[in-house]
């Protein structure tokens, strides 16, 4: 369903990785991994159309993304480093507001619940400014909960999070993946998700320099 055929990116001058290539299927997890500057930002941030590529590209349901863009990010939700959220508004008011962007809105009860089962009782009703930085993660990893996506880009979501969110985190993973959903997701991290029956992808520098 997701195919990526000897993709290229580049930074200035410089080839970050070439030749990368793979097919990810309903119910599977990619685990992407590599060094600091590898270029695993740059792939998921491709891979969500907001980088073309110098070669290559990238399919979704056997057609390239730039031909069916709105339909593939209908059916996708990319978290990046950055979590997103708003600091003026409230974990409720970021929730809601991100699902209504989406397509899928909710209501302020369903929101309560969602932020609620994250971890946030208590905190839901604070300016997102005032949280811990666990805390704002965990605001932006609420949009999980209510995703109607069938791909998930999730890069380094486990920053910033205690032992209780990890867990959380990684059983809301496992449950879109039995699902039929799709996770490419990068981490640093050494978490039980990634060490099963994954797909796995290593970028990094080879004798002649490139991936």
């Amino acid at each position: 369903m997701l195919e990526v055929v000897n993709l290229q990116c580049t930074r200035g001058d410089r080839r970050l990785f070439s030749g990368v290539a793979f097919e990810l299927l309903p119910g599977e997890l990619l685990h992407l991994h590599g060094h600091n500057g590898s270029g695993k930002t740059t792939l998921m941030r491709a891979l969500c159309g907001l980088v073309t590529p110098t070669e290559g590209e990238v399919r979704w349901r056997g057609e390239p993304i730039r031909a069916r863009r709105d339909e593939y990010h209908a059916e996708l939700l990319y978290l990046g480093h950055k979590n997103g959220i708003k600091d003026d508004l409230t974990g409720i008011e970021n929730l809601r507001a991100a699902c209504r962007l989406s397509g899928h809105p909710i209501d302020e009860r369903r929101a309560w619940e969602v932020l609620e089962r994250m971890g946030l009782r208590g905190h839901e009703d604070l300016p997102s400014r005032v949280l811990s930085q666990g805390q704002q993660k965990r605001v932006a990893l609420a949009r999980l909960l209510v995703s109607k996506a069938r791909l998930w880009l999730l890069d380094e979501p486990f920053v910033g999070l205690d032992v209780a969110a990890v867990a959380l985190l990684q059983a809301v993973i496992r449950e879109h993946v039995a699902g039929g959903g799709l996770v490419v997701l990068t981490t640093h991290q050494e978490v039980e998700l990634t060490s099963g029956k994954v797909k796995r992808l290593k970028l990094g520098w080879k004798k002649d320099g490139h991936v």
